[in-house]
């Protein structure tokens, strides 16, 4: 036996060591065969126990998480056998891949190092590396199979560790409040709803799971834009009117002549001496003017630590008011209609969402204190 000038090799003349090599030649294709159809007949069992538990009337998600496989893989062999009858695979003729597993795994390296990367970009840099032409669909596949998918990232305000610090000692003292500690807290805050929404939506790979994740959150300050500022306040039970600003800025007189005393004051007359107020620290909340009023009232104020919305409750009653405006059949296109319509949601707003947030207070300090001050997914 030797070797060709095709590279191939070609048996003759034969010599002694020739029966014994043709012998080993033999085993090894034996092997060959047998591991392959051991493979083929694992998953033939396989996928006939897949479609057993879905003829019984199971879901294709309960029979997914059953076997540890893609819920994607299980409905598109449950489709094949709805349609051919049977869950086997024909021989593919299609084009191979495109990638290398080398390929695959720099894919995935590249998205991991700079979620803010476009599949495209993606693309271009392991073209340059491995001399091989992809397209940017290619990657997306790749990084779908690596468990990468395109989000858009959660937006916080920046947090210190002075802010990170402050927010820890503030949940550890008030992580064991029971739900009637709670209930005399009235939340407060102010937000800007604009007749525009954000249009610069960008895009991050990140994995299921991971949204609140610290490489998956843009940190940016809030923006303003045409509208109105509103301002209200929510506790266990009850909740204020909604009040809308008219145009101009809010300083410390007017805070104390529309907030404060139409609404504060008259829930601490309410509930008297428990009564407890949670506002934040924006500049027109910290006057002098402001400070006076509440101590000429006998107004408790709660501390707050700085940059803590994911702490308020109120701020999801905010997300729940922006939700409702999108989701209107007509959507309000002057200030006036979306002043009259954030009126009738709020009023429209069940209180049991109210009361739900403001019992989850208990969980958000614990959240915290797990991620040392850190952003929560709240």
């Amino acid at each position: 036996m030797k070797i060709g000038n095709n590279g191939n090799l070609v048996f003759g003349p034969f010599d002694e060591s020739t029966p014994c090599l043709m012998i080993v030649l033999m085993n090894c294709q034996t092997k060959l065969r047998i591991n392959h159809l051991t493979a083929v007949k694992s998953d033939t069992i396989l996928e006939s126990r897949i479609i057993g538990k879905l003829e019984e009337g199971r879901s294709v998600t309960s029979v997914a998480a059953e076997f540890g496989i893609a819920h994607s893989i299980v409905s598109r062999l449950w489709r094949q056998f709805q349609t051919t009858g049977t869950a086997i695979r024909g021989f593919s003729s299609g084009r191979p891949r495109g990638t290398t597993p080398a390929d695959d795994r720099y894919i995935v390296l590249q998205a991991r190092r700079n979620r803010r990367q476009t599949a495209g970009e993606i693309a271009r840099h392991t073209t340059q590396a491995t001399g091989r032409p992809i397209s940017r669909f290619t990657v997306a596949r790749r990084l779908h199979g690596g468990g990468l998918f395109a989000r858009r990232p959660v937006r916080c305000v920046p947090l210190t560790p002075a802010h990170r610090r402050r927010r820890s000692l503030w949940c550890r003292e008030h992580r064991n409040w029971r739900d009637n500690e709670w209930g005399r807290v009235l939340f407060t805050d102010e937000s800007r709803f604009s007749l525009s929404s954000d249009s610069h939506r960008i895009l991050i790979w990140r994995e299921r799971g991971s949204r609140n994740h610290p490489s998956n959150i843009i940190e940016r300050d809030r923006y303003g834009g045409r509208g109105v500022l509103v301002c209200g306040g929510i506790m266990l039970g009850s909740r204020t009117d909604l009040h809308i600003f008219d145009a101009g800025s809010v300083n410390g007189t007017r805070y104390c002549n529309e907030i404060l005393l139409p609404y504060v004051r008259l829930f601490r007359g309410a509930m008297g001496l428990q009564f407890l107020f949670m506002d934040d620290n924006a500049p027109c909340h910290r006057t002098v003017t402001a400070e006076q009023l509440l101590e000429s009232e006998d107004i408790e104020r709660m501390y707050w630590p700085a940059r803590s919305l994911d702490l308020n409750p109120i701020e999801h009653v905010w997300d729940f008011l922006g939700r409702r405006l999108a989701a209107r059949t007509l959507p309000p296109v002057t200030i006036l209609e979306l002043r009259l319509a954030l009126q009738d949601e709020w009023a429209a707003m069940p209180q049991q969402l109210i009361d739900t947030l403001i019992l989850s207070m208990g969980r958000r300090c614990e959240t915290c204190l797990a991620v040392k001050g850190d952003h929560i997914p709240y």
